[in-house]
């Protein structure tokens, strides 16, 4: 029962020192501003999603470490397939005519597609060209990456 007591005394004190506060501004003139909202969009905080598709830390360096070479940017050799290196790797995909979408980082159907793709032609790939990064799409993903750690020493 005292704690009912407590309960209710604390939230009829935030009341009252709600309702004088308001009496206050009211009989001074004098308003408080609250602060200012922030305008920050949801793609600023988003964080920076990975995906290695099943890659070791060692494969993705190479792979990471491959695009530079060729030229794009992955951003940091970091073992860790971030949007930037996402986003190197669709252009590279572009460049090999295999993908047509956003160059958005976004490892999407559209981007596993291109992977199947250009894995079929390459990296042995015989399943179907579905947008699913199934274990086949994986397994061929695999052996690019362990020709990548081969000529890179990773």
């Amino acid at each position: 029962m005292k704690i009912g007591f407590w309960k209710h005394s604390f939230v009829s004190g935030v009341a009252l020192f709600g309702v004088a506060a308001g009496a206050l501004v009211g009989a001074s003139g004098v308003a408080v501003a609250a602060p200012p909202v922030s305008t920050v969009t949801a793609t600023e905080v988003a964080p920076q999603s990975v995906e290695n598709l099943g890659l070791t830390v060692r494969q993705a360096k190479a792979v990471q470490h491959r695009h530079r070479e060729f030229g794009y940017d992955p951003g940091a050799i970091d073992g860790y397939l971030g949007t930037s290196s996402w986003k190197a790797i669709q252009q590279a995909f572009r460049d090999q005519g295999v993908y047509t979408g956003p160059i958005d980082g976004i490892v999407g159907p559209e981007t596993i597609k291109a992977l199947q793709r250009s894995s079929k032609s390459h990296w042995g790939y015989t399943g179907a060209i579905d947008g699913i990064a199934g274990e086949g799409t994986r397994a061929a993903w695999a052996r690019y990456a362990d020709y990548c750690v081969d000529l890179y020493g990773y």
